[in-house]
């Protein structure tokens, strides 16, 4: 899959308030956002690397080690990158927040404002408060 440079790719849970957010916020960046639930939608091990790659963060670091499934499932056990990538593809549910991609920029939303750094040329990414400004890991 490709991204398309003038379409936001968004994957994401629209029930959640945190997903309701960075979907508005990301409406406010280009008309073009592609909205992925991905309850209904999994993404493949290939796809998930390329995210990874595109992010610069371990599979590790984007999982809620508070979520139960983590708890039950995940911790503890040492997995090798595809391991990693295939946990990503069979528990969505346990990400820490939504994954967006535009422009060939990346942003893994911990907040509803980090989708605004995608498009740091634009007058909304000057909405960001310099207090909510922080740098990427």
């Amino acid at each position: 899959m490709q991204f398309h440079p003038n379409e936001l790719f968004l994957y994401y849970n629209p029930s959640t308030r945190q997903g309701k957010q960075v979907l508005a916020m990301a409406k406010s960046i280009t008309a073009n956002v592609n909205a992925v639930d991905y309850r209904s939608v999994k993404l493949t091990t290939t796809l998930w690397k390329e995210i990874v790659n595109m992010i610069k963060l371990e599979p590790k670091k984007l999982l809620d080690k508070s979520n139960k499934d983590y708890q039950a499932k995940i911790a503890g056990n040492t997995f090798t990158m595809n391991g990693w990538l295939e946990v990503l593809v069979r528990n969505p549910h346990i990400l820490k927040g939504p994954v967006a991609i535009y422009n060939g920029k990346t942003a893994f939303c911990l907040t509803p404002t980090d989708v605004l750094r995608l498009d740091a040329n634009s007058r909304t990414s000057s909405k960001i408060p310099p207090h909510l400004r922080r740098e990427r890991p």
